[in-house]
């Protein structure tokens, strides 16, 4: 597994989360370990490396 840290679009604060870089190209929406507020996560991993990362509100 892979911890990532970022911002959440929401509350702004900065959180982790944990990603399996085994699957290349993630899209799944988790809720803020803070507000609570669900969050939609874009992931893309090349070699088991992180290339992408996207934290957005469901709203957009």
């Amino acid at each position: 597994m892979f911890e990532h840290f970022f911002i959440c679009p929401y509350c702004t604060e900065e959180i982790s989360m944990l990603i399996d870089p085994s699957l290349k190209k993630q899209e799944y929406i988790e809720d803020c370990e803070v507000c609570c507020n669900p969050i939609e996560i874009t992931a893309h991993f090349e070699n088991n490396d992180l290339i992408f990362f996207e934290a957005s509100d469901i709203d957009q």
